[in-house]
Order: C-alpha cells, then sequence, then structure tokens
C-alpha cells in the first residue's frame, strides 16, 4: 500500500466500538479536510515532487482511516445495504450504496465519472477506495459469501435475452453473440476491432452471452468461441481471446470495477453456474444450473483468454495457438490465474508465466496440460461436434455432478472467496500505479495507438 511520506496534520480517527451512526460523520469530517487539501493542490500531471508526495501523503491517509474504519463497521455497513442478506446487492451498485450511506468511504458515481475523462495517468485514484471497501466485504466470510452468491446469480436483463435466445436460435448482443448448434449454445467473443479482447464496451454482453448458454434447456453443453476478425493481420481468422483492451485501460477507459465484476460474474459462472436465489451455491449444501463449458482456442489465447481456460472443463486449441500470462509487462494481477493455473502446471511453471511471461503453445507438453485437444486449426469444428458427443454421451447430470466433486477438492466458493478479498485490494493499487502507464508505454507503445 505504500507509506506516508509526510503525513497531514489531523490525527487518524479511532473508532470508538459504538456505531456507525457516530462514528460515520466523525470519519466523514476527516475524509472531506483530507479531499479540502488535495483540491487545493494542482492537477496530477502539473506537480512537482513536493506537491506529488503531499498529494499522496494526503490519499495514503485517508485510505488508512478507510481501512481503521471498515475493520469495525465492514459488517455492519453491509447489512445494512442489503437488508441484513435477505436482498442481494451487485457489486456496482454496492460500492455506490456504501458511498451515500458513509459520505467519503467510496467515491460516489459524479467522481468516478469525473475521473473517467481522464487518462489513466492523470487519475487520482478514488477508485482504489472501492477495491479497500470490496475487500472488506469480502474478507467478512459470511458478507463475502453473500457477495459471492449476488454475483452468481441471471442479470437482470439475461430473462428477455433467453427468451429472444429461445425463439430465434440465436442472440446478437453486439460485442458478444451466442448462437445453437446441435446440442450446444455457443458463446462468441465478438470485439473484432481489437482482436475480441474485453473492455468495458464488452463486459454486460458477455455476462448475459454467459447466463443465456446455462439457462438455455435446449443445450446440454456450452462453448465458449472467438469470432472472426475482419481486417488488419489477423483477417478472416478466429481469434479466441486477446486478454484486456490495453489500449483502453492506457486510456483510462476500463474502470476498477471491471475486474471485480468480469472475475466475480463471467468468469465464476462458467466456473460455478448460475445460483439460484434461495439456495447457497456452496459446493457441499447448495445447488447450482450448471453447464459443462468448452473453449475452442484458435490463434491465441492472451491474459484473460488464458485465465479463462483454468475456468472451462476442456480445451480445444489449433497447433498454431499459444497462451501467455503478460501480467509483468501489463502491472496488474491476472485475475485468478494466481490461484487457479498450479494446479494444472505445477507452482514453478506459474510462476514463469506469471512473473516472467512464458509462452507456452498449446501444441507443447506443457500447453497440454492446459489444452485436453490439440489439433490441426482446420480439424477444429470438427472436433468441437465431437468432444460435444462424447462429453453429453453418458448424460449431463453425471458430467455436473463430477464438475462439481472435482471443484470441491480444488476450489470451493469459500477459498474462491478469500482470494478475490486479496484481489480486490492489490488490484486497485496495481491499477492506479504509475508502474502501470511505464510498463504500456514500454511494452504496448500505448500512447501512440487509437483508443
Amino acid at each position: 500500500m505504500g507509506s506516508v511520506i509526510s503525513p497531514p496534520d489531523e490525527s487518524i480517527p479511532v473508532p470508538d466500538g459504538g456505531d456507525v451512526e457516530f462514528d460515520g460523520p466523525r470519519f466523514t469530517a476527516y475524509w472531506r479536510q483530507l479531499a479540502g487539501k488535495l483540491a487545493q493542490l494542482p492537477p496530477k500531471p502539473q506537480r512537482d515532487d513536493k506537491a506529488y508526495a503531499e498529494a499522496e501523503a494526503l490519499k495514503q491517509a485517508a485510505r488508512d482511516a478507510r481501512f481503521a474504519f471498515l475493520r469495525r463497521y465492514a459488517v455492519s455497513i453491509y447489512d445494512r445495504l442489503t437488508a441484513n442478506r435477505t436482498k442481494f446487492v451487485r457489486i456496482e451498485r454496492l460500492v455506490y450504496d456504501a458511498a451515500d450511506l458513509v459520505p467519503g468511504l467510496a467515491p460516489t458515481r459524479t467522481e468516478v465519472a469525473a475521473e473517467a475523462e481522464l487518462r489513466q495517468s492523470e487519475k487520482e485514484g478514488v477508485e482504489i477506495d472501492q477495491g479497500i471497501l470490496c475487500n472488506q466485504f469480502l474478507a467478512d466470510p459470511g458478507c463475502g459469501m453473500h457477495l459471492c452468491h449476488a454475483m452468481l446469480l441471471p442479470r437482470e436483463e439475461s430473462a428477455d435475452a433467453l427468451a429472444k435466445f429461445q425463439r430465434d436460435g440465436r442472440l446478437d448482443l453486439g460485442f458478444a453473440k451466442v448462437e445453437r448448434q446441435g446440442k450446444a449454445a455457443v458463446l462468441l467473443l465478438a470485439n473484432r476491432r481489437f482482436l475480441n479482447s474485453e473492455d468495458n464496451s464488452t463486459q454486460t454482453a458477455t455476462e448475459i452471452g454467459a447466463d443465456v448458454c446455462i439457462l438455455d434447456r435446449q443445450s446440454e453443453v456450452a462453448v465458449l468461441r472467438g469470432d472472426v476478425v475482419p481486417e488488419g493481420k489477423y483477417a478472416g481468422r478466429r481469434v479466441y481471446n486477446a486478454g484486456i483492451n490495453l489500449t483502453h485501460l492506457y486510456y483510462g477507459k476500463i474502470p476498477f470495477l471491471w475486474f471485480l465484476v468480469r472475475d466475480l460474474g463471467f468468469v465464476n459462472k462458467m466456473f460455478r453456474g448460475l445460483a439460484r436465489p434461495d439456495v447457497s451455491p456452496d459446493e457441499v449444501a447448495g445447488d447450482s444450473i450448471e453447464k459443462l463449458w468448452i473453449s475452442a482456442v484458435e490463434t491465441f489465447a492472451i491474459g484473460g483468454g488464458c485465465q479463462i481456460l483454468l475456468a472451462t472443463d476442456f480445451n480445444i486449441a489449433g497447433r498454431d495457438a499459444y497462451m501467455t500470462l503478460p501480467a509483468r509487462k501489463e502491472g496488474i494481477i491476472p485475475a485468478m490465474a494466481n490461484l487457479r493455473m498450479a494446479r494444472f502446471v505445477g507452482d514453478r511453471l506459474t510462476r514463469q508465466a506469471i512473473m516472467y511471461e512464458r509462452r507456452i503453445d498449446c501444441d507443447s507438453d506443457v500447453g497440454r496440460m492446459i489444452c485436453d485437444e490439440v489439433v490441426a486449426p482446420a480439424d477444429i469444428d470438427a472436433t468441437i461436434i465431437k468432444v460435444i458427443d462424447r462429453l453429453t454421451g453418458s448424460g449431463a447430470v453425471g458430467a455436473i455432478g463430477n464438475r462439481r466433486a472435482l471443484r470441491l477438492s480444488a476450489e470451493p466458493l469459500d477459498l474462491f472467496r478469500r482470494y478475490a478479498a486479496l484481489y480486490a485490494r492489490e488490484q486497485a493499487y496495481c491499477h492506479f500505479s504509475p508502474a502501470l502507464i511505464s510498463n504500456l508505454e514500454q511494452y504496448w507503445n500505448a500512447q501512440s495507438r487509437r483508443a
């Protein structure tokens, strides 16, 4: 988290162990004092070394106070926002409800919208406070499990999308498409201008598409695949997933919450299925609506694409395809790869992939630890059909039962919850680190690319 360079004059308030009504206004006043001092400094790009150090000290003092406040009151706040956990609130609404309940605890929508107009390097990082808040919610077993449950429920928009898909046999969501092919519902990533990468414009469509695939009763399995890229170096080819849109990241178009919504929502739904509102999604005592997921990797699975392969049940790849986790060059945490990848390739290779950007060819000994079938690119369509038939040949019920049993032995929901708490905090700091900008400029030449 860094250290305070020159602490502000005001002492950090100490929660007295009373209640939010008493301590909340005290802390709000403190945060407003620090915010007022920060506002008197020049904008971030215009600060000299002294002003920069002063600004960072003010922000760090405010964050220290948020941690102190939340360690005492996170559970109480969460219960107020969810009516004692009788209603589910998705994380992208929860953080703003908390900002309304205790002013200064987290940024308002207006504050986040103002920073969204800036390049990543110009932002103060107000969204780091959302990471602190989510860290403390997820760190508590009761609140954290309830929040994970909320994020595993189908999105509200998915009911209408499902009805349309079942009527038409296809669904165009703009940046994602769903098609029915035999026994399978196929989800196509379709951010074609950016090689089917993931960004803020793709997120809702992709999660709705996953909901539809899982809920569709006319299909037995789900397939994830990249759409055909129309132009450029890979014109006419399918590209599985180019990871996070680094150009949008550099220009400040990827909000911090994007990371949590993606991995507690879309990716975790593929891995665990959809939760039911009245039953815990915990593997032992609960229940879920699930399908087996097949990934078809064509061209490459970079970053987030590789992360998804660690969550799907069966991976098919072309012999010319490869995988990378370029976290070092991006300066961020590769989502759940740190939690999951070692189960496939072991600890040392995981560290090489994450820390040293080791490229993994799908058609290699290591690649085959992640990819189950590696075939000639021209044979991928036929292989998908063959794998679907084989996975459904003994019935879906037994397959889902085995899926749940394997998941429980490797990554029960509470382990995921604990990892997500750490991820929320650490990714928030990474997302606004100066190293992220320098890495993107050095390795991605981001300043010369068009957003």
